[in-house]
C-alpha cells in the first residue's frame, strides 16, 4: 500500500481541462436565508429571524457539474426537475456555468428538490426540503436515458451522480452503464443505494466511509479493514475498483491488483 505524491496528482488536474463529461443524476437548489434573532415569538416559543440575506446555489448532482466546470471541464448534464419555479431557478443557474450544456427533463407532477437553510449568529436555525423522492416515470427515465446516450457520443466518461432522490432508478442507471461500457466510456458512480449490485460494470464507485460501512454492514476502523471491505463489495458487484473518501483521514483507492492511500493536508487558515 502506497501513498502518492500529491504534487503528481495536482498536475493531474490539467487533464480534466478538455475532459467532455456526461452527468447523470439527482439535481437540487440550496437555498440559504441569513437573518438576525433577537426575540422570541409571542405565538409559540421559537426564535423570530429578521432576514437580512438571502442567497441559491446548485446542490447535489447540480455541485458536482460546478465541481466539473470549475476545473475546465465542459459537462452535459442530465437531470429531472419539476415544471415550477425552483425548476426555472435551476435551469438559470445552470446556464450562469461556463462549459455546461443543461439538459432537465420536466416531471409534471413532481416538485424539484430544493432545500432551505435558516442561518443567524452563524448557526442553522432550520432547514425546511421540499422533495419526492419516489422513482422517476419510465417515460421520463427513457428520456433521460436518450439524452444521456446522445451526448455519450462526443464525451469521455460518464458521472452517475445518485443523491436517492428519484432519478436514479435500477433500470435507468443498468441501462445507462451498459450503453457507456459499449461505447468504451468509462463510469463512474456516486452511490447513494447500499446496495452497490446496483451498480453493476461501472468502472469506479466513490462512497464515503459511512456508506462503505452501510454497504458493508460493519463499522471499518482501519485501513486493512477499509482494503478488505472494498474488494469484497468490488467481487461481489462486479465493480472495477472504489474510491473510499474518509474526511480528515484522505482518500483509499481500492482495486483488486491493491490499494493506494491518499493522507489529507491540513491548511492553516489565517483570519483577515
Amino acid at each position: 500500500m502506497t501513498a502518492p505524491d500529491h504534487a503528481a496528482l495536482a498536475a493531474r488536474i490539467t487533464d480534466l481541462q478538455t475532459a467532455k463529461v456526461v452527468c447523470v443524476g439527482d439535481v437540487m437548489l440550496d437555498r440559504f436565508v441569513y437573518g438576525d434573532v433577537s426575540r422570541v415569538s409571542p405565538e409559540a416559543p421559537i426564535p423570530v429571524c429578521r432576514v437580512t440575506n438571502e442567497t441559491a446555489m446548485l446542490g447535489g448532482a447540480g455541485n458536482v457539474v460546478r465541481n466539473l466546470v470549475s476545473v475546465g471541464a465542459a459537462v452535459t448534464f442530465v437531470s429531472v426537475t419539476g415544471d415550477d419555479d425552483i425548476a426555472r431557478d435551476v435551469d438559470l443557474l445552470l446556464r450562469d456555468l461556463a462549459g455546461v450544456t443543461p439538459n432537465l427533463i420536466r416531471e409534471k407532477d413532481r416538485p424539484t428538490t430544493s432545500k432551505i437553510r435558516y442561518v443567524a449568529g452563524g448557526q442553522q436555525l432550520l432547514r425546511a426540503d421540499r422533495e419526492v423522492t419516489t422513482p422517476i416515470a419510465d417515460d421520463v427515465a427513457d428520456a433521460v436515458f436518450r439524452a444521456a446516450e446522445s451526448a455519450l457520443e462526443d464525451a469521455g466518461v460518464l458521472i452517475v451522480s445518485d443523491y436517492g432522490k428519484g432519478t436514479i432508478t435500477d433500470s435507468l442507471v443498468a441501462r445507462l452503464i451498459e450503453a457507456a461500457s459499449a461505447a468504451g466510456k468509462p463510469v463512474i458512480v456516486d452511490p447513494k443505494s447500499r446496495d452497490f449490485t446496483r451498480y453493476a460494470g461501472a468502472s469506479l464507485i466513490t462512497p464515503n466511509l459511512k456508506e462503505l460501512g452501510e454497504a458493508a454492514d460493519g463499522e471499518l476502523s482501519s485501513e486493512d479493514g477499509i482494503v478488505d471491505a472494498a474488494r469484497g463489495l468490488l467481487s461481489h458487484a462486479g465493480i472495477g475498483s472504489m474510491l473510499v473518501t474518509r474526511g480528515a483521514q484522505g482518500m483509499s483507492l481500492v482495486t483488486a491488483a491493491g490499494a493506494d492511500h491518499f493522507p489529507s493536508r491540513a491548511r492553516e487558515v489565517f483570519d483577515v
